[in-house]
């Protein structure tokens, strides 16, 4: 769940692109003046995003948004369909060994003593 190396750092760049994506989309509409509590709470979002605090249900709610936008939008914008793919897979994939969570519940090991037999041999 946390991966280092190459793909704890694809990871991060994921995170970061799903932030900015989400920001992106948000900043392309006309009528952001009406939507403050939207862009402020995409903030938040993508500041979560970008240090890697509850990656998996943060994820989840920008996919929920990429939906809603779909859904509602007029037109197709690849931008969401983008923003869509990318917060499912990160959604899937997890945070990565260089995120908050993985500093939060990283690896625990469980150590099991082996099992004694009840009949004494």
């Amino acid at each position: 769940m946390f991966p280092r190396g190459g793909p704890g750092i694809a990871l991060l760049l994921l995170r970061i692109s799903v932030a900015a994506t989400l920001l992106l989309s948000l900043a392309d509409r006309p009528d952001l003046s009406l939507f403050h509590l939207l862009f402020a709470s995409a903030w938040l979002v993508s500041i979560a995003l970008a240090i890697g605090i509850f990656t998996p249900v943060v994820s989840s709610i920008v996919c929920v948004y990429a939906i809603a936008n779909l859904l509602i939008g007029l037109r197709l914008d690849w931008l969401v369909v983008s923003l869509f793919l990318n917060s499912v897979a990160l959604a899937l994939l997890g945070p990565g060994a260089y995120s908050l969570d993985a500093r939060l519940f990283g690896l625990k090991v469980t150590v099991m003593s082996p099992r004694k037999d009840a009949s004494g041999s």
